[in-house]
């Protein structure tokens, strides 16, 4: 019987995001280039996503790499923001929205359950939701899965975490 088990998630810390999103506010706020520029950055919580509003796209893009700057300082992986496009909005500005990973897709789920089954380690997955559960025998095993996933690029931030042995 399987008594030792993992899960693989996606979560990022929406606290420490917003802690980066003020400290950029505050450069933005004192940056030659970008004063009196009207630039913002706003997060809104209950969607997991970023909106960054300033008055041209090179503005724009300049306001994106100081959050850059504040999240990887936070340790906040940039793997785990999606960018949409940039679009046109009141006042003759541009913003963009940026989506703060929050689980796992369907697909990527898949994608990992498939690569651990393809690698012949004697683990069980299952997908839970929008993570991953995976459960075997000895420790060793699942030692040798979690390399296998830390080392595989799934174009997305995940963790191994809630490591259980019974």
């Amino acid at each position: 019987m399987a008594s030792n088990s993992f899960d693989i998630v996606s979560q990022i810390d929406l606290a420490e995001v917003g802690n980066a999103a003020h400290q950029a506010r505050k450069e933005i706020s004192t940056r030659f280039d970008l004063k009196n520029t009207s630039s913002m950055i706003e997060l809104i919580e209950k969607d997991h996503k970023l909106v960054v509003s300033s008055v041209d796209e090179y503005k724009l893009k300049a306001v994106n790499d100081v959050l850059e700057q504040k999240l990887v300082r936070r340790k906040i992986p940039l793997k785990g923001l999606e960018y949409r496009l940039v679009e046109k909005a009141a006042g003759s500005t541009v913003r963009q929205e940026i989506h703060v990973q929050h689980g796992i897709s369907m697909d990527k789920c898949r994608e990992i359950v498939k690569t651990i089954k393809h690698s012949k380690i004697k683990v069980q997955s299952a997908i839970q939701g929008d993570a991953v559960r995976v459960s075997g025998k000895s420790r060793d095993l699942l030692q040798a899965a979690i390399q296998l996933v830390n080392s595989t690029d799934f174009g997305i931030d995940i963790q191994c975490t809630n490591y259980r042995s019974h």
